[in-house]
């Protein structure tokens, strides 16, 4: 892509000062603007309730790029991205700065003739997005016309349940587009998720084995060493199942098990993933030993001491959110009916490591007098963060006289040690921001799927409130709790740690 190509417009990110600005999106557009990716018709005007000179702005973002960016800051880089950084004072809650706002976005539209186009990006608490959208029409920066364009960009949690997020989605479309809403979520952006599609349909290598009759199980894990770090009052409301399951590890599930669809277009796409997700078996009271919560304990993480989750800031001491979740899921449909779909997300756990493991139904096993050694079943592993790698697990004849069997892999590396600089991947946040730029809304939820998410979701909770899914408890570095094992041992099957 050529820098030419990207559209004209202003972001214009609420939530400047805030963590995500910083970690995320500043040093994603420095790294855009490495790759000659942004337009110089572009700009960026960081939001916040702070006083801050555009200097004073503009020093806090080079020292986040110096800290979170993939590529070591060049000063002329810098400079051509820092001249179009802008910073502007709002309290976004109160509707008589946004005028002002308008006038001053209004300056640079001119300065830059970024043509009246915005991207509205959302940066700041979940509770803040329905007022902000409200003001944004009351003062009319947002009106539904295709020239200018006004996109908005809203992070997760989409609601925190499914009542909250049908309230946020009738707000939004009050005031944008279906067209121009889009629902960020960053797993979507990740290098190896996108290569999902790219295994799955053009290889005939794979896309014959893609059902039933080749498939025995699916895993999809992401597991993280560290607790909820200082974010208590967040994870209150959302425990693991709205923080990770309803949006990350569903989105997963759906490109592995979606049908082909009739084109690569946006559109086309979201459809195959809403029918996936509207064949996932809910969860019922009979089906209730299905699920795994758990909550971590204190312990010690490499003799270092960690608090338990209720010892956590701004958690409750007999809080009963998971930091856990394990499931046990199957689609009805032809493809995949009974092939089970196990999730397994949580935090404090051995190993920090997202991927799908797809394992393939054992051959018939030949009984020979001449053979012997170990036949494990073919996998198919593709590993999202922290490594880029794909391997595919299969067995072969171990050297040597004696005629043994063993298992080996076949690995495609695109980013096997961390932070390698010959092995440099775009972060997820470059992807995305230039396909908000572009209209690009393939990568992001549309209200469809959030909503069927949330219905999933929501029997889970409503059986965890009647108790049919009890919480259990952990200790740190560990897999979770041993239900989970058992959750999978049940089935003679176990999880793949690797």
């Amino acid at each position: 892509m050529n820098a030419v190509n990207v559209a004209p417009c202003i972001l214009v990110v609420f939530g400047g000062t805030g963590d995500l600005t910083h970690r995320k999106l500043i040093p994603a557009l420095y790294n855009l603007e490495h790759q000659n990716l942004l337009s110089s018709r572009f700009a960026v005007v960081a939001v916040g309730r702070r006083d801050k000179t555009d200097e004073e702005y503009r020093n806090e973002a080079y020292n986040s790029v110096k800290k979170y960016s993939r590529f070591e800051i060049n000063d002329d880089i810098w400079n051509n991205l820092c001249k179009r950084l802008f910073y502007k004072k709002l309290d976004f809650l109160n509707i008589e700065g946004y005028a002002g706002l308008n006038a001053f976005l209004s300056v640079i539209d001119n300065e830059f003739q970024t043509e009246g186009n915005r991207v509205y990006y959302l940066a700041t608490r979940p509770e803040n997005f329905e007022i902000i959208i409200e003001n944004l029409h009351i003062s009319k920066m947002a009106v539904n016309t295709q020239k200018p364009w006004q996109r908005i960009v809203i992070e997760k949690p989409f609601g925190n349940n499914l009542a909250s997020a049908r309230q946020l989605n009738k707000k939004i479309s009050e005031v944008f587009s279906e067209r121009n809403i889009y629902r960020i979520d960053h797993y979507l952006g990740k290098e190896m998720v996108q290569s999902i599609m790219g295994v799955r349909f053009f290889n005939t290598l794979f896309e014959p084995l893609w059902s039933n009759k080749y498939i025995d199980n699916i895993q999809i894990s992401s597991c993280e060493t560290i607790g909820i770090e200082n974010r208590g009052e967040y994870y209150e409301k959302t425990g693991a199942l709205g923080d990770m399951v309803q949006n990350h590890m569903l989105q997963m599930l759906a490109l592995l098990a979606m049908e082909p669809p009739e084109d690569f277009n946006a559109e086309a796409i979201r459809d195959e993933k809403v029918k996936a997700l509207s064949s996932v078996k809910e969860v019922t009271p009979c089906s209730a030993e299905s699920v795994v919560l758990g909550q971590y304990l204190e312990g010690e993480v490499e003799g270092r001491k960690v608090p338990g989750y209720r010892q956590e800031r701004k958690v409750s001491p007999e809080s009963e959110t998971e930091t856990f979740a394990a499931l046990k899921t199957e689609l009805d449909n032809p493809r995949w009916k009974g092939v089970p779909f196990y999730i397994r997300t949580g935090k404090r756990l051995a190993a920090k490591t997202t991927d799908i493991v797809i394992q393939l139904k054992p051959s018939a096993n030949i009984s020979s007098s001449v053979y012997s050694g170990t036949q494990e079943p073919n996998l198919l592993v593709i590993k999202i963060q922290p490594k880029e790698e794909l391997f595919i697990q299969f067995n072969t004849k171990k050297p040597g006289i004696q005629w043994k069997v063993c298992p080996v892999k076949m690995t495609y590396c695109q980013k096997c040690k961390v932070c390698e600089a010959e092995a440099n991947s775009p972060e997820a946040y470059e992807k995305l921001i230039i396909d908000v730029i572009n209209g690009d809304s393939t990568l992001f939820t549309r209200w469809d799927e959030v909503e069927k998410s949330w219905a999933f979701i929501e029997k889970i909770k409503v059986l965890k409130e009647k108790g049919k899914c009890r919480l259990s408890y952990y200790k740190p570095g560990t897999w979770g709790p041993e239900e989970s094992d058992r959750l999978l041992e049940r089935d003679g099957r176990h999880w793949w740690n690797l």
